[in-house]
């Protein structure tokens, strides 16, 4: 009954990511998201400062394909090595690939132009959804739960999804502050990668549960 709730769980915030992103994708269409964006890039970039820019640049840099690519590499070797786990393996480079190829789909599919106002830093390529959103948000998500079970004590889980939850908000938000991005940009990216990370997790503990019946 637990790991059925669990399933139940999944799919109900993989059905709400969904709608959040389908949300975002028609106000976006129908061009009622400049408002918000415009107000919260005023926000954000009330703060600028150089040192807050290095700052950003650094998040920003940490969200880069590279840096997610050296992560794999660590906790591939974490679970081989040390936790003799390897399925978790599997899983963590099907969700970047996954991840990777969801979202330059999705940029072709809307064609949103980038913003084109003081910008920080060059790059190209569409803008929604972000690419640095949805790579924080299925990176340090899918750490989390993998990780989730080999971390005993609460207070180690806390610090998990603390440390987490903050790459995945400063990564986001490095991306507005640089001008790279439209914060609509950003919670589409989030709501995108949440849907596909349940998704991924559902197939994961699918196949765990068939492995699992076949052992017993």
């Amino acid at each position: 009954m637990k790991e059925k709730g669990h399933v139940i769980s999944a799919l109900v915030i993989g059905f709400i990511s969904l709608i959040g992103f389908s949300f975002i994708a028609v106000l976006i269409g129908v061009g009622k998201v400049a408002e918000f964006d415009q107000a919260l890039i005023s926000f954000i970039r009330g703060f600028e400062t150089p040192a807050l820019t290095s700052i950003m640049k650094l998040f920003t840099f940490i969200g880069s394909f590279p840096v997610v690519l050296v992560i794999f590499l660590i906790v591939s070797f974490i679970f081989y090595r040390v936790l003799k786990s390897r399925t978790e393996i599997f899983l963590v480079a099907a969700v970047i690939v996954g991840t990777q190829v969801i979202n330059l789909l999705l940029k072709l599919l809307f064609h949103r132009a980038r913003p084109d106002i003081h910008l920080l830093i060059d790059v190209g390529g569409y803008s929604f959804p972000s690419g640095h959103a949805m790579s924080a948000f299925a990176v340090y998500g899918i750490l989390t739960f993998v990780f989730w079970r080999h971390i005993p004590k609460s207070i180690g889980r806390i610090s998990l999804i603390i440390g987490s939850s903050m790459f995945i908000l400063f990564i986001g938000m490095s991306r507005i502050y640089l001008g790279v991005h439209y914060p609509s940009d950003i919670i589409g990216g989030y709501f995108a990668s949440a849907a596909w990370l349940t998704v991924a997790i559902w197939f994961f503990q699918s196949y765990k549960e068939r492995q699992w019946e076949k052992g017993s």
